[in-house]
């Protein structure tokens, strides 16, 4: 294992953590499993970041890989989603009480939608303490907030009839690509972490319209509310 953190950080995209890199000090990058994963402190706390790509393997992989490497305290998955209530509108920010994988179903063996086989799980709950003070970093800069359920799969949501399925089967609030596979081996690893997303679409039709518009606008408030809940950060 490398020096230890207290916090860790995983996104998919540059563009959602690299506001990050600049607030760092004593940077030092390391690379593991294909994965650059940079190290340093921020308002004193050790850090650890690292982009993973996009999709719930790359996901997964990453987070597996910053668990043994950097034994983080906490994980934190951010960066940016669709919305999938009326409640949440671009710019707005999410943040999860339970994760799901809404493309998990072995239903036709009499499973529950998103059922997590070995786990038998469908839901995975955040860490009450990390998800209440990322609620108050958010709200700590005046932005719009909503706790729920937020949901992972391998495909960017670009259908309102897709949309109002996810809703109708898991009653989730934002749709996004990695969160629930970190949520899972975090748990598996009995790691304590939550997920927060900031709105850059609509999850509908036109999805794909607003995230080239708005991903920079959703990503800079994303990196934002990290950097306060870092510098407000108790374990």
């Amino acid at each position: 294992m490398l020096e230890k953190a207290d916090i860790g950080i995983i996104c998919a995209m540059n563009i959602e953590i690299e506001g990050l890199s600049a607030a760092m000090e004593d940077k030092e990058v390391m690379r593991l499993s294909s994965i650059e994963f940079l190290c340093g402190k921020i308002d004193g706390k050790r850090v650890v970041t690292a982009v993973c790509g996009i999709g719930k393997v790359f996901a997964a992989i990453c987070a597996q890989t910053m668990i043994l490497g950097f034994s983080p305290d906490i994980i934190i998955n951010s960066g940016i989603a669709g919305t999938l209530t009326e409640r949440l509108a671009i710019g707005d920010a999410a943040v999860a009480l339970k994760a799901v994988q809404h493309d998990m179903d072995t239903t036709a063996l009499g499973d529950e939608p998103g059922m997590l086989s070995g786990l038998d799980l469908v839901y995975i709950p955040t860490d009450e303490n990390v998800t209440n003070q990322l609620v108050e970093a958010v709200r700590g800069l005046d932005i719009k907030c909503e706790t729920g359920v937020i949901a992972t799969g391998d495909s960017f949501i670009n259908d309102s009839r897709k949309k109002a399925e996810i809703v109708e089967k898991f009653s989730a609030i934002a749709c996004e690509m990695e969160g629930g596979a970190i949520a899972q081996v975090c748990y598996v690893n009995k790691v304590p972490f939550s997920i927060l997303r900031v709105i850059s679409d609509g999850g509908d039709d036109n999805s794909h319209i607003d995230y080239a518009e708005f991903r920079k606008l959703a990503a800079d408030k994303s990196i934002n509310i990290i950097e306060n809940f870092i510098k407000n950060y108790k374990k």
